[in-house]
């Protein structure tokens, strides 16, 4: 059984273990290697789940198992009030790929979304190359909306980002019998 819980610093190890995987990074838009262990540290300390929403708030949730064990970060980013819309993120440990783990915590994370914060539409965007992750998003339900041609420099080579997004009534047809 998979849940969400505010980020502790009990999880940084297992933070750090993802942050520094060379299989996990290379997919990313940004390096998290050089992530220092006090830099999680305080990440995790600043990461309170508010009672209420603000503008351009970040929430962060850590991923956990039925005896509360760390399996990753799942993040509904700059959440727009005005717009009601939010980014969402994730990245789990490489010990629970391909068991389900990423595909009910993103359930969660949407049913948080669309009814507890009352938002319209959840958005992200990934590496085009990312073909796994593209496939994994299609899968939970979110809908290709386009693409920014060669618009992050990574390793030296301009990438393309392709764009993805869920409307609550998505959710709602789809999803909540996940």
């Amino acid at each position: 059984m998979t849940n969400l819980r505010r980020l502790l610093e009990k999880d940084v190890p297992f933070m750090i273990e993802w942050m520094r995987d060379e299989d996990i990074q290379q997919r990313f838009q940004k390096d998290m290697k050089s992530i220092t262990e006090e830099q999680a540290l305080a990440f995790c300390r600043s990461s309170e789940i508010p009672e209420k929403l603000t503008e351009n708030i970040s929430i962060h949730f850590a991923i956990v198992d039925e005896k509360d064990d760390y399996l990753g970060t799942i993040s509904l980013k700059n959440i727009s009030l005005l717009n009601r819309t939010a980014e969402y993120a994730i990245s789990t440990r490489k010990c629970v790929h391909g068991k389900g783990v990423s595909k009910e915590a993103t359930r969660l994370l949407l049913e948080k979304a669309f009814d507890e914060y009352g938002l319209h539409k959840v958005y992200l965007n990934v590496l085009k190359d990312n073909i796994r992750a593209i496939h994994f998003y299609e899968k939970c339900g979110f809908v290709y909306e386009g693409e920014f041609r060669e618009h992050i420099m990574k390793n030296g080579e301009y990438k393309t980002l392709v764009w993805y997004g869920m409307l609550k009534k998505e959710f709602d047809k789809k999803l909540r019998i996940m």
